[in-house]
């Protein structure tokens, strides 16, 4: 990877921390104005407009395979059932506690990774785990 590659990738990834660190405190207080699941609903719709208008004016393909087709709706009910989850939980728990246990997904990931679809089980990354488990400890008491 060249060295402008990961500045935009760093870029990106920065841009992606603070929208949805925003998101998660609009989030919360759109569930104490209204019902969350219409929350939930909205922020969606929202978004949804916001990535098709981005592809009516970016060069995006719209050629869909049937698995990638397939794979993106799956992808797309795991999200929405989080985000539905997420927006009720903030009405029943702190904004800390809900976002902080959201935002661990990577962790789900990364240990789906490596058990399910071959990544290297390293000690750094059980460590990296460990840690990011004790935070979640640490962050919500």
């Amino acid at each position: 990877m060249g060295f402008a590659e990961m500045d935009s990738g760093i870029l990106f990834g920065l841009i992606t921390m603070t929208s949805w660190g925003i998101w998660i405190i609009l989030g919360n207080a759109a569930s104490e104005s209204i019902d969350p699941r219409t929350a939930a609903a909205i922020s969606y719709l929202v978004a949804g407009l916001l990535a098709l208008g981005f592809i009516v004016v970016s060069d995006a393909s719209l050629a869909v395979t049937a698995r990638g087709g397939l794979l993106a709706g799956a992808a797309g009910l795991f999200t929405g059932t989080g985000l539905i989850s997420m927006y009720i939980g903030f009405s029943q728990g702190s904004t800390t506690t809900v976002s902080t246990l959201g935002a661990m997904y990577f962790v789900v990931a990364a240990i789906i990774g490596m058990v399910v679809l071959g990544d290297e089980v390293t000690i750094t990354k059980f460590i990296g785990i460990a840690f990011a488990g004790l935070s979640i400890v640490l962050i919500t008491r």
